[in-house]
């Protein structure tokens, strides 16, 4: 299996963890979105002209949550996706809720703070950082109180869930993220921290 990606980029973190956990080896084609010639090469893999891509066999997959699911179901006796439809729902929960809520919230943020000025060389939004900021107030405290009393999101152990909500947070020191006050979301990501995924998959900055 073939996967295009991008080292810094969260999305593709989030595969390349949870392909290491299931023990996967991928091919990996780093793919630079500052590169016309990458960027019209990605766009023939997927039409929305986003990184990761994962090819296998012909079969083209995009959304990175699509392709952790995907990659989990092609690994019998793994543990990071449920197949007990309830516990899987779960995981599937906080798969689409970082999709859809926490990660867009922290891009705005990323954008802002961390890549604006190297696309456009315009310094960041104040308003957009307030908006962003608004929004991820909102999400990380739905995820610190779900994290009061449990080690990881769903169930006794680390699952896609973990590494999907967790992978934006690689920007946490570079963005400048508001997230000093949330001490269950910490301390949570602290143990991702620790987890042999997390250390190997850790872009250099």
């Amino acid at each position: 299996m073939r996967l295009y990606y991008h080292p810094m980029s969260s999305n593709s973190r989030r595969v390349t963890m949870a392909a290491m956990h299931l023990g996967l080896k991928l091919d990996l084609v780093e793919t630079n979105l500052m590169s016309p010639d990458d960027r019209r090469r990605l766009a023939e893999l997927n039409p929305n002209n986003k990184i990761p891509v994962l090819e296998d066999d012909g079969f083209l997959l995009w959304e990175s949550a699509a392709i952790m699911q995907y990659l989990a179901d092609c690994t019998p006796g793994q543990t990071l996706y449920p197949v007990d439809p309830t516990l899987r729902a779960d995981v599937n929960r906080w798969l689409f809720w970082s999709c859809q809520h926490f990660s867009p919230a922290i891009g705005v943020i990323v954008w802002e703070n961390l890549w604006k000025k190297a696309v456009h060389g315009t310094d960041p939004d104040q308003n957009e950082l307030a908006r962003g900021a608004r929004d991820l107030e909102k999400f990380a405290g739905t995820l610190d109180g779900h994290l009061a009393n449990r080690e990881w999101l769903s169930g006794d152990a680390v699952s896609l869930a973990d590494y999907a909500v967790a992978a934006p947070l690689m920007y946490k020191e570079t963005a400048r993220l508001p997230l000093d006050q949330y001490r269950h979301l910490l301390a949570w990501f602290g143990r991702v921290q620790q987890l042999d995924v997390w250390r190997r998959t850790d872009p250099v900055w």
